[in-house]
């Protein structure tokens, strides 16, 4: 039945009637799956992808890079977990290469990520190392492109 999900991940508000008929399964068949897969975790969240600068709001994101010493008996589980009960950790990984983990945050301007980095993330007793890399610009987020109108020249025309 992995249609299903597959279907819900590309459109989270498919109604069960719909992934029946592209299934061929029965609807009360379908509606069964998705409540038990709510129930048991196996969907954790149903969620909105907004292009928030059409709407004039614009937070700022950071990737950061985290080097951490791993504890003996529960590896990086602890401190990741630790990291990412954070409310500015949108996302935490365990990542092969020079670090660790990586992680996106979010705040309202640079100062705040700098200070969650400086006060919450940095001084964590497991943490060896931190990079912040500030994003610039979202191309492409789950899948999905954010279409930006190109800007138009703006300089004017030279005339003799």
């Amino acid at each position: 039945m992995k249609e299903i999900f597959e279907i819900l991940e590309q459109n989270a508000r498919a109604t069960p009637e719909e992934i029946s008929t592209m299934v061929d399964k029965p609807v009360s068949e379908v509606k069964k799956r998705i409540r038990q897969a709510e129930k048991d975790g196996t969907i954790l969240k149903y969620k909105a992808i907004i292009n928030w600068p059409r709407l004039e709001r614009e937070d700022i994101w950071a990737l950061i890079e985290v080097r951490i010493t791993p504890q003996r008996g529960v590896g990086y589980d602890a401190i990741a977990e630790r990291i990412y009960q954070f409310p500015e950790v949108y996302s935490a990984y365990l990542v092969s290469g020079t670090y660790d983990l990586s992680i996106l945050v979010r705040g309202k301007n640079m100062q705040e990520i700098s200070s969650f980095v400086a006060e919450k993330l940095a001084p964590l007793e497991q943490v060896q190392s931190v990079v912040t890399h500030f994003l610039l610009k979202r191309y492409k987020e789950y899948g999905e492109a954010f279409h930006v109108p190109k800007e138009t020249n703006r300089r004017l025309p030279i005339t003799p």
